[in-house]
């Protein structure tokens, strides 16, 4: 038991996809000092931010995933499609790409 709780912590750190996104093209990023993982498969991404902000640094957040996505896989966020696990989420979203 001591030597699961180490695992988990360190899984925990890790950015892993959504199963719908199981084998993605990964990419990593830092924007504005904030660490992002986008996953790209088709003309679909899921991208996570990573490490804890307080609330008033997540405001630049939104903007930041659209831009972390664009970069990353050279493809246009579609207007309107940001998802998120919950209404204001930075922590996750998805979005479909123009490519």
């Amino acid at each position: 038991m001591k030597h699961l709780i180490p695992l988990l912590v360190l899984t925990a750190c890790g950015a892993s996809p959504a199963p719908q996104f199981f084998g993605a093209t990964r990419h990593d990023v830092t924007l504005g000092g904030i660490n992002f993982v986008v996953f790209q498969k088709d003309d679909r991404a899921e991208v996570v931010r990573l490490g804890y902000l307080t609330r008033a640094e997540r405001a630049k957040v939104p903007d930041l995933m659209i831009l972390a996505v664009e970069q990353t896989t050279g493809c246009r966020v579609v207007t309107g499609s940001v998802v998120t696990g919950l209404p204001g989420d930075t922590g996750e979203a998805r979005v479909r790409l123009d490519c």
